[in-house]
């Protein structure tokens, strides 16, 4: 199923990476699941707790993952996914992100080229955790 984001979405997601490039950026991915894919309603930054390795590990805290969460339910939505930048690396997930990562939520990874956002990708790992497919990313008119 694609996840599917508005535009003003994936400007957020991108100026966030951009802001925090050479590091990492993180956040969670809100919506709900529907018919035609994941539909994200609200992309929220998060602080990257990382003390090490900012440049390619994130990090989120699991109080501010828990205040996150009942906040989506009590709009009746859900934390589908999360989204982290790639400084001066593909939008593939590493070998960490594999090892950390769960099979219910969509990934988006933002490859961020020398400052400046560039592809970006949607992965889900399989259910044995061996790896992962990429899916689709739709991205439609904010005003729709």
């Amino acid at each position: 199923m694609p996840l599917i984001i508005t535009t003003a979405l994936d400007a957020e997601m991108r100026a966030h990476a951009k802001r925090d490039y050479p590091n990492e950026c993180c956040g969670f991915l809100i919506g709900k699941r529907g018919d035609e894919g994941v539909i994200v309603h609200e992309a929220r930054p998060a602080e990257n707790m990382r003390e090490d390795s900012l440049r390619n590990r994130f990090e989120i805290d699991p109080e501010e993952y828990m205040r996150v969460d009942q906040k989506a339910r009590e709009s009746q939505l859900g934390i589908v996914g999360y989204y982290h930048s790639h400084p001066d690396a593909p939008a593939v997930p590493s070998e960490f992100d594999r090892e950390h990562a769960w099979p219910v939520y969509c990934y988006i990874i933002i490859s961020v080229l020398r400052g400046q956002p560039a592809e970006m990708n949607n992965w889900l790992l399989l259910n044995d955790h061996s790896g992962y497919t990429q899916d689709a990313v739709r991205i439609v008119n904010s005003e729709n």
